[in-house]
């Protein structure tokens, strides 16, 4: 049964939406989450932040793959 993909609007052969197109918003909304956390600490890039919140960003990213 085609359908059309909610993300891209394209035909879709599998009834789904395409995986390439899931994963490349799940990756949009990562960026965004961490944008914002960045923004929240006051911080414009990495180099700023403390340690403690670096070693907190790292473990939320490394737990957020094994999920995926």
């Amino acid at each position: 049964m085609l359908k059309i993909c909610t993300i891209c609007k394209k035909i879709s052969a599998t009834g789904q939406d395409h995986l390439d197109c899931i994963q490349m918003r799940q990756v949009t909304l990562e960026d965004e989450d961490l944008k914002r956390l960045v923004e929240k600490t006051g911080a414009s890039n990495s180099g700023e932040l403390g340690v403690e919140i670096r070693a907190i960003l790292e473990h939320l990213s490394r737990e957020k793959n094994r999920t995926s």
